[in-house]
């Protein structure tokens, strides 16, 4: 009676108060208690005798239940506690993402049964007496809506029955693994106690059947969707020798998941590493010879005729054959791979490497490099990671969700979507897979909770993926890290921006054009190599390509000296070395300096070089007073250069704003802010190079108190500095205007007269419109268009550069 009295009250709905609460509650501690020592251990059988390796129910107690305990009924029906029904509507409607996942959780469990039986065999062989084959088969029948699940697992008792599907959260694996703490681990997987109902995302009545080793019937516990009951009776089939088959009645808007095709797709997505074959009953064409009627009678036609002709009798020719392909249906085994990083890395050779990276992530290229490794200690888990032999033909979004690492617990696939847990998002494109048994989960097993075992899992996998760039950098050759910078390196230039913790690592991974490998980007460590005696520091020039930075006017000087300069030419590389800032040893370490900006001095530079610029500087003093004066606010401050050769003049900016490349790209920004480009606008400072024909010009001119021409060459420099240095002309039709009279100029036209006749006519026609007052009169004042009058060019000498051209 105590038995079927715990039996009846489990999971009833206390309808009373107090006073009927307190004899449930008492009658169920007595069952417990009763219960106790072999709910915690499922597979313990209720029979005499000592058995090694199980807890035993005492002698005394097995009489008392012998005598107490009736027959159960035929068939019971038993009722969730409120609370449960609560959380049973949870479970269905609310705690997964996905109705997918019902598979994986159904053979997780069915792992977990067959590991039991494995477990409890080696002490006990006779658990797999009558089935000693350890598989779970999965088999749809479309006409009926159906999908089943069976495992020869160690199955479940009667009371077992209800205390794990009875009871919404109960779970008879972390009972087992409690009870079998002692023993070692046996890799089971489901702990919560609620991966069961999910079986009613998509199902709408649940059936289970079951049989124990324990005892000699085989139960049948069925369910149905939004119902707050659920029977229990004996199963007069009793086809099962041991274990559990789950039946779900599938519901209308989940009826693709009886397609044999789909259910295999979901198999080897989420648990094609579990360790016990799990076969799928599906179709395949399988090819037959069979005669081909058609064939066979043109081919006797042709062989009567040659007969015929040559008057000999005619014979019966070898049939011809044909292959069709016939559907034929079979258990299949869908879980052939085998999970490589739960072996030592010394077993594992580079073939089985690089065919478990094209299998598991669709590529078609082997992997540049890999890297295998388990951490053991406080927390373990394994782990492969790969660098791909190719970037993907759309480049991820860094914003977006990696699906690079696949994330397992115990070989069951629980995720690829992680966000930054795993990996940040500038090494997006490395791809492996972790198993871990300590991963924190929630319940639905579809979150990661943030914890240490979590950042610790991160550090390493971290840590890994540099030291196997580092790795492929140092090869000889430098073929395969070549391959992987063209795909790969803005990424690696995001991380020296993102990751202070490891940007001297990263940094060293850096790849830039220069003035001295324009083919071949260099290494930091290459350029410092080729550094001159007393050069201290790092100089680049940020453009929009090679060429335009070779063309830039700030390098003029450094180039001709032989002083290397970096050429970054994509918009994340000078937002990487600004906040790099310097690079080399810790004692000595080297600056980066853009040499677009003020304050660029030449390391070599000797006393008589910084003597002659002074002097140079003292000389040009008018000429940069008025050039200020003439500009206004449009410029800083006017300086003489010592860094230009070639150019009359550049513009550079203040050391701590924006450099006309960044202004440039900061411009192009959909979601720009209009405040923050103005703020970190660089001053513009104008450096002028006093042993340029210009320059001197201009000085001359001021000299002749001929300040309006020195005025028009001053705007007209300062217009096309802001084209060689990078920045927007202000209004390009005023520029275009000031060239064309320049080109005028240079093909011999009178441009004073043509000004002069054209003030005349305006005055005229003014007049004209005043005095006219009839369109008779008007027309006849309208001014003539004047025309150009060609004279003679005012530069006739031989280095006249128009005569070049």
């Amino acid at each position: 009676m105590l038995l079927r009295g715990f039996s009846s009250r489990l999971g009833q709905v206390r309808a009373s108060g107090a006073a009927r609460a307190a004899p449930a509650l008492q009658h169920r501690s007595l069952s417990a208690a009763l219960m106790g020592a072999f709910s915690s251990a499922p597979g313990a059988p209720l029979r005499a005798g000592p058995l090694p390796g199980r807890p035993q129910l005492a002698p005394s107690l097995l009489r008392a239940a012998a005598t107490e305990a009736a027959p159960p009924p035929t068939e019971e029906t038993f009722t969730y506690q409120a609370e449960v029904d609560r959380l049973m509507d949870i479970i269905v409607n609310s705690l997964y993402s996905n109705r997918e996942v019902f598979l994986r959780e159904l053979v997780s469990n069915a792992s977990d049964a067959l590991d039991k039986a494995r477990f409890l065999s080696v002490t006990d062989p006779s658990v797999l007496a009558g089935r000693e084959e350890l598989e779970i088969r999965i088999s749809a029948d479309k006409d009926k809506g159906t999908l089943t699940i069976e495992d020869s697992g160690i199955g479940m008792t009667r009371e077992q029955l209800l205390s794990n599907l009875g009871t919404i959260a109960r779970s008879g694996t972390r009972k087992f693994m409690e009870a079998m703490a002692s023993k070692g681990d046996s890799n089971l997987i489901g702990q919560f106690g609620v991966g069961f109902y999910s079986a009613f995302l998509v199902a709408d009545r649940v059936r289970v059947q079951s049989r124990s080793p324990e005892e000699p019937r085989q139960w049948v516990w069925e369910a149905v969707a939004g119902s707050h009951q659920y029977t229990l009776k004996e199963d007069t089939v009793a086809d099962l020798v041991r274990g559990t088959r789950i039946t779900l009645h599938l519901k209308e808007d989940a009826a693709e998941m009886a397609d044999p095709v789909r259910i295999t797709r979901l198999i080897k997505q989420y648990s094609q590493f579990i360790a016990f074959p799990i076969k799928v009953y599906s179709p395949k064409k399988e090819p037959r010879k069979v005669v081909d009627p058609e064939g066979t009678r043109r081919k006797q036609e042709a062989a009567d005729k040659k007969a015929a002709e040559k008057g000999e009798p005619s014979s019966p020719v070898e049939p011809v054959m044909k292959t069709e392909y016939e559907e034929v249906w079979d258990w299949r085994l869908e879980n052939e791979n085998k999970p490589i990083w739960t072996r030592s890395p010394k077993d594992v050779s580079e073939t089985a490497y690089n065919d478990f990276f094209k299998a598991t992530f669709g590529e078609f290229l082997d992997p540049l490099a890999h890297v295998h490794f388990n951490v053991e200690g406080t927390f373990e888990f394994s782990a492969i990671l790969y660098l791909p032999g190719m970037a993907p033909f759309e480049q991820q979004n860094m914003m977006q969700r990696s699906k690079s690492i696949k994330l397992y617990v115990k070989r069951v696939f629980i995720s690829d979507e992680f966000d930054e847990d795993l990996m940040p998002r500038y090494l997006s494109f490395v791809k492996g897979v972790v198993d871990s048994s300590d991963l924190p989960l929630n319940v639905s097993r579809e979150i990661l909770q943030e914890s240490r075992i979590v950042r610790v899992i991160r550090k390493q996998l971290v840590r890994r993926s540099i030291e196997m760039m580092e790795e492929l950098a140092a090869k000889e050759g430098g073929e395969d890290y070549k391959t992987f910078w063209e795909a790969f390196g803005r990424n690696i230039k995001y991380g020296v921006v993102e990751d202070t913790e490891n940007r001297e690592k990263l940094s060293k991974l850096l790849r830039f054009h220069s003035s001295q490998s324009e083919e071949n980007p260099t290494s930091l460590d290459e350029y410092i190599s080729r550094m001159k005696p007393k050069q201290k520091s790092i100089y680049y020039m940020a453009a929009d390509s090679v060429q335009a930075a070779r063309a830039a006017p700030f390098v003029e000087a450094l180039v001709a000296r032989g002083i290397e300069v970096l050429y970054l030419t994509e918009p994340i590389d000078e937002a990487c070395v600004t906040n790099l800032a310097k690079y080399g040893d810790k004692d000595t370490p080297y600056d980066l300096v853009d040499v677009s900006k003020e304050g660029v001095t030449l390391d070599e530079e000797g006393e008589e070089e910084k003597a002659a610029a002074e002097a140079a500087a003292k000389d040009m003093q008018p000429v940069v007073e008025f050039l200020k004066k003439a500009l206004g606010e449009r410029v800083e401050k006017v300086t003489v250069s010592t860094r230009l050769l070639d150019s009359p003049c550049a513009l550079v900016t203040s050391k701590f704003g924006w450099s006309a490349n960044m202004e440039r790209i900061m411009r192009s920004q959909a979601m720009g802010d209009a405040r923050a480009m103005e703020y970190m606008r660089g001053r513009k400072i104008m450096e002028i190079n006093p042993k340029h024909d210009i320059i001197s010009g201009i000085k001359t001119l001021l000299q002749e108190k001929d300040e309006d021409r020195a005025r028009d060459l001053a705007e007209l420099l300062y217009e096309t500095s802001l084209i060689t240095s990078g920045f927007q002309v202000d209004s390009p039709k005023d520029y275009a205007s000031k060239v064309f009279t320049l080109m005028k100029i240079a093909l011999g036209y009178d441009i004073l007269s043509e000004v002069e006749e054209q003030q005349q006519a305006q005055a005229a026609a003014a007049a004209a419109t005043t005095t006219a007052s009839t369109p008779a009169a008007a027309s006849a004042a309208a001014p003539q268009r004047p025309v150009a009058t060609p004279v003679d060019a005012e530069v006739v000498s031989e280095e006249d550069p128009w005569k070049k051209m």
